[in-house]
């Protein structure tokens, strides 16, 4: 009789198991947090007298919010929002990525949806990686990470309490 019970565990367990995977959760940015981080940017690039776009990506490479100041450049969005694709692609600071990978540059260019360029910043709420912020506009991508981080900072409490 054990052994029946037994057999009958493993095969459950085996089937089980075999189907773990066949839904997985997943932590997204929602489009209030978004949206905050994309208006943050904005304006913290604005107390500089810079005019730039911000654009949120979630950690699959849609675009969640997308805010453009009203002198910014109409450019700037798709700079902006292929920058934050670089963060979402590598995980890391677009600026890390271009300092670190420069012998792939050109070719990271011509992709749809990335540019290997300086100002965005991947997103991170309780250690997952749930999507990336881009800014556009400032004289220089030094000017527009400076102001994707200050609104990273901006909701750090949020990122780092997410559940």
């Amino acid at each position: 009789m054990n052994r029946i019970v037994l057999s009958s565990f493993l095969v459950f367990m085996t089937v089980s198991l075999s189907h773990a995977n066949d839904i997985v959760p997943v932590k997204q940015i929602g489009l209030e947090l978004a949206s905050t981080i994309a208006m943050k940017s904005v304006e913290s690039c604005r107390k500089n007298g810079y005019n730039v776009s911000a654009v949120v990506l979630d950690r699959a490479g849609n675009v969640q919010a997308a805010l453009r100041d009203t002198l910014a450049a109409p450019y700037t969005l798709e700079i902006a929002e292929r920058k934050a694709g670089m963060a979402i692609m590598s995980g890391i600071p677009s600026s890390e990525f271009r300092k670190a990978r420069a012998d792939i540059r050109p070719e990271l260019n011509h992709i749809n949806g990335l540019i290997v360029m300086e100002g965005a910043q991947p997103i991170r709420a309780a250690g997952s990686l749930i999507g990336a912020v881009g800014v556009s506009g400032a004289p220089g991508g030094d000017k527009d990470d400076l102001c994707a981080k200050a609104a990273l900072k901006d909701v750090e409490e949020r990122l780092e309490f997410a559940n």
